[in-house]
């Protein structure tokens, strides 16, 4: 067993292939094509306690964004929306008291060269215990933290050419984790990239917002950033609370400069940053819009906002 180790309780179960199987069965090959050549496909959402029982966070647009990935790396998966729709229900309502969603797609055969003879695409949902509950037979060698210490990352970038945006492939963190890890052992809790221009992009798992000194929320344009979900849940809900949104390019040294920083995605929600590069964000950490935003978003996942509650799918009995 690993010094750390985050798997949830033995009962839990993962919709593999079609079917529930128990979580230490699902498993696969160590020369397996997927894990070998990175080509596995995912999508990671959040699930929540409700008045009207477990939800999950915009399942819709998490499970069209997977199927957009696995488009364009050109998976050929046998399963439709509708399917895996039903599928992460079944999987959800199986595994009761879990918070987090994990869809992937693989090529489980194992392959020698770059691209697979055996075509066959395995599908496995799990829901379990992630992200700050995460659920450890060991303490967490490093917990989460309440605001982050960012640290820009001016060396490592996305090409978009080699490795699609848009497609959420395990071979597209491998630069991030790189980046993160080194930045962890000068201190730092998280790092944000640029893109091949230069230009801030979004962080390893999570898309980077600021608020200007004239109250502005900005963030940059999608155009080199992955189609956050809570990015775009961000966007809608600061415009509904009547702030200015900007959506554009953005330099790096526009964190500097920022009265607040803060990260978004759906693991985390609105994570406040405190620090850039060892410069302490102006406004503090949470500041107002951040805070406003974080607290925003919580109401929603516990259920307790009927202006936005289409965004909770609810698991069903």
């Amino acid at each position: 067993m690993s010094r750390y180790d985050p798997g949830p309780p033995p009962e839990r179960q993962i919709w593999l292939d079609g079917a529930l199987v128990p979580w230490t069965d699902a498993t696969v090959h160590v020369l397996s094509h997927s894990l070998q050549r990175g080509s596995l496909i995912f999508d990671y959402t959040s699930v929540h306690e409700t008045p009207r029982g477990p939800a999950i966070f915009r399942l819709d647009e998490h499970l069209a964004r997977f199927l957009r990935s696995v488009s364009i790396v050109g998976l050929p998966i046998r399963y439709g929306f509708e399917e895996l729709r039903a599928a992460s229900l079944a999987a959800a309502r199986a595994n009761p008291g879990a918070n987090a969603l994990k869809i992937c797609a693989y090529l489980p055969s194992v392959e020698v060269d770059v691209v697979p003879m055996d075509e066959h695409v395995s599908v496995a949902i799990a829901v379990y215990h992630g992200a700050r509950d995460v659920v450890l037979r060991k303490p967490a060698p490093r917990p989460l933290a309440a605001t982050l210490k960012l640290k820009i990352e001016r060396v490592r970038r996305r090409i978009e050419a080699h490795l699609p945006t848009h497609a959420k492939a395990s071979a597209n963190y491998l630069g991030p984790m790189m980046a993160k890890w080194a930045a962890r052992r000068e201190g730092f809790d998280e790092v944000v990239l640029l893109d091949e221009h230069g230009l801030l992009a979004e962080a390893p798992t999570a898309n980077v917002f600021l608020v200007d000194e004239q109250g502005v929320l900005r963030t940059p344009t999608l155009d080199a950033v992955l189609a956050g979900v809570t990015r775009m849940s961000v966007v809608e809900l600061a415009r509904h609370e009547g702030l200015a949104v900007h959506e554009g390019s953005l330099a790096p040294e526009a964190l500097y400069e920022a009265a607040e920083v803060f990260l978004a995605s759906s693991s985390i929600g609105v994570w406040p940053v405190e620090s850039v590069d060892g410069r302490p964000v102006r406004g503090g950490a949470p500041g107002p819009v951040s805070k406003r935003l974080q607290d925003r978003l919580l109401a929603i996942f516990a259920g307790r906002d009927p202006h936005f509650e289409h965004w909770l799918v609810p698991v069903g009995t």
